[in-house]
């Protein structure tokens, strides 16, 4: 086992040179995907009789990746993680793995999310819990667990995710690796199982910038069953990736960053606040003008609320075609209403039950005004904030939550001044910003992570500055130790 801890780049290469075939990789990457399995439980299905590709120029012709399981795969189990869609296999595969496709790479597993992306702890997919490959008490974060958690055992140099509030940028922080969600549109999101639909982006997870970049080129474009998708044919991300960041300006929000604000800090958010202070001279060391800026803690505070209001509605009008009738184990009953009720009460869980009837409530004709429309506001409140700091700046620089991954027995307490830290990367999905999580560090042995935000479309400085950032810290490419480390061995 000695090729899957490798970036894509030298895998590319040695597939040229006749070093290793497609065949091998996938050989590798499936026996590691059982082993994974046995450790953290990522996967809802492994596709052990995945075809060989034909190496072509295509930096990805050959090589296996992973699939978060919302990604529609035609002749491939795709569950979203739910018991009401446990046996569901579909006709078509979604634009984005179609891409890919082309691109001859091969996909030998479908990962795990919590039920439909709704939950950020890993916790909630009909298949069990995900753990973290760091440290098997912990949580991977979610909703893309399984896919971060294959990422940093050293399954594959990549794998798919979805964000719609911080389901790829989070997990990938709490697992050590880069996370990357672009611009709104840039990957269409047709066959993509909708979320919430304002909120949702396609994008992938690395264990390097530059595979990142990669990924994301063979994944984007146009896509005429995707209206929200646009052209990005002129936009070359791997080809212009350069460290050149000089003269480039960021800023971080004082009142997320400042320990003053945060009386009741743990040992872990203190060490992770002072990690990120380090991160931010690394810039300054690159000739990044790095300054502090301010938002009124009231709307920050505002962000969760804000994000739960719009993203349950969305996903109540989403998933209300899951009756059982169309596709789904059918239900039991005597008339089609009892038959719906009962597929709906036994296939989803306490958690996605009790977001539909958020999302029910706040969607009332009584309480839209109330609830939904001025959740709505608030969203173009925080937006417009953001942007108007856009003028000045080339991107908003954070650490990621409050520390590394939190215990799975519940113990990891998140106090109320430390919400918006934990929660402002909803604000990449509120206004379809380019956002990338790159490790920057350990705090008590487990990895944290810093995000980087910037405007839309703007998606190539985004990488370049994560990309000079990554080049000046010790944490590309690392591989959690539990299948054998960087070795595999």
């Amino acid at each position: 086992m000695k090729y899957m801890n490798k970036s894509l780049d030298e895998l590319h290469m040695m597939l040229k040179n006749n070093e290793v075939t497609s065949e091998e990789l996938i050989n590798e990457s499936l026996s590691l995907s059982h082993k994974l399995q046995d450790e953290c439980n990522a996967f809802v299905t492994i596709i052990d009789d995945a075809p060989s590709k034909k190496v072509t120029d295509s930096l990805l012709s050959g090589i296996p990746y992973g699939v978060k399981d919302n990604y529609s795969t035609k002749g491939i189990l795709t569950t979203g993680s739910s018991n009401t869609l446990k046996d569901y296999v579909p006709f078509f595969s979604a634009t984005a793995v179609l891409n890919l496709e082309k691109a001859g790479a091969v996909p030998v597993n479908k990962t795990v999310l919590d039920e439909f992306g709704m939950g950020g702890t890993g916790t909630t997919g009909h298949t069990g819990v995900v753990l973290n490959p760091w440290d098997k008490t912990r949580m991977c974060a979610g909703s893309s667990a399984g896919s971060a958690a294959a990422v940093a055992a050293g399954v594959y140099p990549y794998a798919l995710g979805s964000d719609s509030g911080d389901s790829i940028r989070k997990p990938a922080a709490y697992c050590g690796i880069v996370g990357f969600k672009p611009t709104y549109g840039l990957i269409s999101r047709y066959g993509l199982f909708a979320y919430a639909s304002s909120l949702d982006h396609c994008g992938c997870f690395a264990r390097n910038v530059r595979d990142i970049a990669i990924v994301t080129d063979a994944m984007k474009g146009i896509d005429k069953n995707d209206m929200t998708s646009w052209d990005s044919s002129d936009m070359h991300l791997s080809e212009n990736l350069n460290s050149d960041v000089k003269g480039k300006k960021l800023c971080y929000i004082k009142e997320l960053c400042d320990i003053n604000n945060y009386p009741n800090a743990s040992d872990e958010l203190k060490n992770h606040l002072e990690n990120f202070k380090e991160t931010l001279k690394k810039c300054e060391n690159l000739g990044i003008v790095v300054e502090e800026a301010s938002i009124d803690k009231k709307i920050l505070n505002a962000i969760p609320s804000v994000y739960n209001v719009i993203a349950f509605a969305e996903a109540t009008s989403n998933m209300s075609n899951l009756t059982g009738f169309i596709f789904g184990p059918r239900g039991n009953g005597d008339n089609y209403a009892e038959m719906m009720k009962d597929h709906r009460t036994k296939g989803f869980s306490s958690l996605i039950k009790r977001r539909f009837i958020i999302g029910s409530y706040v969607l009332q004709a009584e309480n839209q005004e109330r609830y939904f429309i001025n959740a709505q506001r608030v969203r173009r409140l925080i937006v417009d904030k953001v942007k108007e700091l856009f003028k000045t700046y080339d991107g908003l620089i954070l650490p990621v939550g409050t520390g590394p991954a939190k215990k799975l027995d519940g113990k990891t307490v998140v106090n109320e001044e430390e919400i918006a830290l934990d929660e402002h990367l909803q604000i990449g999905d509120f206004g379809g910003f380019p956002s990338i999580t790159i490790p920057n560090g350990f705090v008590n042995g487990l990895p944290v992570g810093v995000n980087i935000t910037g405007n839309c479309y703007d998606d190539q400085s985004v990488l370049n500055i994560a990309y000079a950032l990554e080049g000046a810290m010790d944490y590309k490419g690392q591989i959690a130790p539990i299948l054998g480390g960087d070795n595999h061995e």
